[in-house]
């Protein structure tokens, strides 16, 4: 192999020189053979990394390599890279000496299911991943023509943060990026999937993008570690105790997605992107469906119990509805009362937001409210409709969540449905009391399409807290109040919570057979697929933080 020729060599009389062990033809002698085979050798060493010894360490710490994780993203044979022989320029602190080709950072292009897919994956063999000048000038290249091609982007996160011997052009660096983070916010998809560490403000990037995937034991991501954290208050913690995948996919909210090997991770963002489309000027891939458009849910007449205090599972409503029962659940583990997913109708991609009554009975919290509202913006700026299915008594009482701002963070879900163009179709299971009604995409916020079922309750509140307010004097004068409370709340209910109330007043568009639900949400987003909706000349809007 050429590669292995040795430092001094006289070959067919011309001088060959060698640097960083590949062999270098001198320019005024080498014939095209020669340079061929010198560039295979060039290639073939940045392919291989810094060494089997190197390799070997990042193998041992049950990570795979920056490479064979593209390889598991992407179709086989399908990867095209940019700038791979692109080294750094900066000097001192040995930094001269030391030149590797890619600086730490692998970019480039290939396809999933066969469609455009750019990816930049950090070496952590390089470098310990850490980014320099030329290694976040290699990223942004890459981050531009994302986004001039309208083609998701994936970065596989390894990295040991700022290049610390580059100084301020590291941090100049990690600018650069969360600047186009920013501007390709709601145009392309952005994935963010973390398989090492990630501290500081390099933490920054995948918090600004669409999705964040995490693999438990391997990756953690913090502002400051835990040295830094006993230091200042006196909290001893681990690494993952402080970030790991299961405190950001469980308590913090930070990532949508834990798993607990890089295989199976890679896998799953392959399936998040089946369902994405390539920018916000496309729609999702539509799929061929095998499951009857027409298909009768006979079992939802008995899933859903028709009294409001007993609990059931959402998630089986929601398998009983889509297409063969298949739904992708976004941040499953965090604010567990409140269901976000992407999943198939006829082979459309729909977003659904569902109350889950098995958890805090399916009330509306601050952190219930945040995951909705940033799931229902994500499927706005990508195309994709919402169907919200409402079983949910009000908002969560108490001094912790008034005073952490109930009001501020509701609202961020109220002006998240307002403010979407998308198709709009909200079902009413059974509750749907007060202004958590009105926030979860009622018909008076702009949902184009609102059904209910006979076992539906649409109230300012519960029967029996409203009997307690309208008639307090009756009851409070009655000779024996429990009986004149309990008549009082069977007027209520008959007067103004009887299933068909809102429909009467036009509330509700229509009220349905529970089995009939697939065939009636299907043709909706049929007739709704060319919506257009027009939307005032304004540079942003002003959403509450």
């Amino acid at each position: 192999m050429v590669a292995s020729i040795g430092p001094h060599l006289e070959r067919k009389g011309r001088v060959v020189t060698v640097v960083n062990d590949i062999p270098r033809a001198s320019a005024e002698a080498a014939n095209a053979h020669e340079r061929v085979a010198e560039l295979h050798a060039v290639r073939a060493q940045a392919a291989g990394g810094p060494s089997e010894r190197a390799t070997e360490a990042q193998h041992a710490k049950g990570k795979l390599t920056a490479r064979e994780r593209i390889g598991l993203l992407l179709d086989p044979g399908s990867f095209h890279e940019v700038e791979q022989l692109r080294r750094h320029r900066a000097t001192g602190f040995g930094l001269e000496a030391k030149k590797p080709y890619t600086d730490g950072v692998i970019t480039g292009w290939g396809t999933v299911e066969g469609r455009t897919v750019f990816v930049y994956a950090h070496d952590f063999r390089i470098f310990g991943g850490a980014l320099g000048e030329a290694h976040a000038t290699k990223i942004h290249k890459i981050m531009d023509m994302a986004i001039a091609a309208g083609a998701p982007l994936v970065s596989l996160n390894d990295g040991a943060g700022a290049r610390i011997q580059e100084g301020v052009s590291a941090l100049a660096g990690y600018g650069g990026i969360f600047q186009r983070n920013t501007r390709a916010s709601g145009v392309i998809p952005q994935i963010s999937v973390m398989l090492g560490p990630c501290a500081g403000g390099a933490a920054y990037s995948p918090a600004l993008t669409d999705f964040v995937f995490m693999v438990r034991e391997t990756s953690q991501m913090f502002i400051t570690g835990p040295d830094v954290v006993k230091a200042v208050t006196g909290e001893e913690i681990t690494q993952n105790g402080l970030g790991g995948a299961d405190v950001h996919a469980e308590t913090s909210g930070v990532a949508h997605f834990a798993y607990d090997d890089e295989e199976t991770c890679i896998a799953e963002v392959r399936y998040l992107l089946s369902m994405l489309p390539q920018n916000n000027r496309a729609y999702p891939p539509c799929e061929p469906c095998s499951d009857p458009q027409t298909r009768r849910s006979e079992v939802l007449l008995d899933l859903v119990p028709a009294d409001g205090n007993r609990p059931y599972d959402m998630h089986k409503v929601i398998e009983e509805i889509v297409d063969d029962g298949d739904y992708l659940e976004i941040h499953e583990r965090w604010a567990r009362n409140i269901i976000c997913a992407l999943a198939r109708l006829n082979g459309q991609v729909v977003g659904i937001v569902a109350n889950q009554p098995q958890a805090l009975a399916g009330v509306l919290d601050i952190e219930a409210s945040e995951k909705a509202a940033r799931f229902v913006q994500m499927c706005d700026a990508f195309n994709i409709p919402i169907i919200t299915l409402l079983d949910v008594p009000g908002f969560l009482p108490g001094v912790d969540q008034e005073h952490g701002g109930i009001i501020r963070h509701g609202a961020k879900l109220l002006y998240a449905y307002c403010n979407a163009t998308v198709p709009r179709i909200s079902l009413i299971l059974r509750k749907a009391y007060g202004g958590a009604y009105i926030v979860m995409d009622s018909q008076s916020i702009g949902a184009d399409l609102t059904y209910a079922w006979p076992t539906n309750e649409i109230a300012v509140m519960g029967a029996e807290g409203a009997a307690n307010v309208i008639f307090r004097r009756q009851i409070a004068e009655s000779d024996d109040p429990e009986t004149t409370r309990a008549q009082m709340v069977k007027e209520y209910k008959a007067e103004l919570m009887h299933p068909y109330y809102a429909a009467e007043r036009g509330l509700v568009d229509d009220i349905i057979d529970p089995a009939d639900t697939r065939e009636v949400l299907i043709g909706a987003l049929t007739m709704l697929r060319t919506k257009h909706a027009d939307v005032p000349a304004r540079k942003h809007g002003n959403p509450p933080q």
